[in-house]
């Protein structure tokens, strides 16, 4: 969903899980549907982690314990390694997620959440560390997230990192634009250049 990005402040999911897949995030099988309602992506993420075999919720699985929610998704290192496939990033972002944060995304997976108004904010390992252990002491703990001066910062602790953004994406995610948009924005500049050119 397109949401203008500046300062998120929220709880946060913890998943201290090391090489989460795109294949857990969202299962092969869903790959086949026709859709790409949110709602469907969203409800199916970690489907096979959210959900027993008979369709019951696994009550061991964070996201089914009311202690955890919140926009914010913090997962171990080596989050969306595997398939290249952009579902991932629906569903995460389809559940709610505006933000990832890890200490090392797969690329492909990166640029699939950018692509689709989920932030992914790369940590030090240290940083990760003490996020996860602030969430396990207070799953209450606030994690702000500020776009426009690219920091994270743990509220519990008061200790802050800056992250890494490329420039396009930074300026498309602040005024809620994907590239098409972005393109129609500066159709006036293009259409002059191609006059100049001519």
């Amino acid at each position: 969903m397109k949401q203008k990005f500046d300062i998120i402040t929220s709880t946060c999911v913890p998943l201290p899980l090391e090489n989460v897949d795109t294949d857990q995030i969202i299962p092969a099988r869903f790959l086949k549907a026709t859709t790409k309602e949110e709602k469907f992506f969203g409800e199916n993420l970690f489907r096979d982690w959210r959900y027993n075999p008979d369709g019951s919720l696994n009550p061991d699985f964070v996201l089914n314990n009311p202690k955890y929610k919140g926009e914010i998704l913090v997962a171990g290192k080596n989050f969306g390694s595997g398939s290249s496939r952009e579902h991932a990033a629906w569903a995460i972002a389809g559940y709610g997620f505006r933000v990832v944060i890890s200490s090392f995304f797969a690329d492909i997976h990166k640029n699939n959440e950018l692509n689709n108004f989920v932030l992914p904010v790369v940590v030090s390992e240290e940083f990760l560390a003490e996020l996860f252990a602030s969430i396990d002491q207070n799953p209450a703990t606030e994690v702000e997230v500020n776009v426009p001066e690219q920091t994270v910062t743990n509220k519990a602790t008061g200790r802050q990192e800056h992250f890494e953004l490329n420039g396009y994406k930074k300026y498309c995610l602040i005024n809620a634009l994907d590239d098409i948009d972005f393109l129609l924005e500066n159709k006036d500049k293009i259409e002059a250049w191609e006059q100049k050119c001519i």
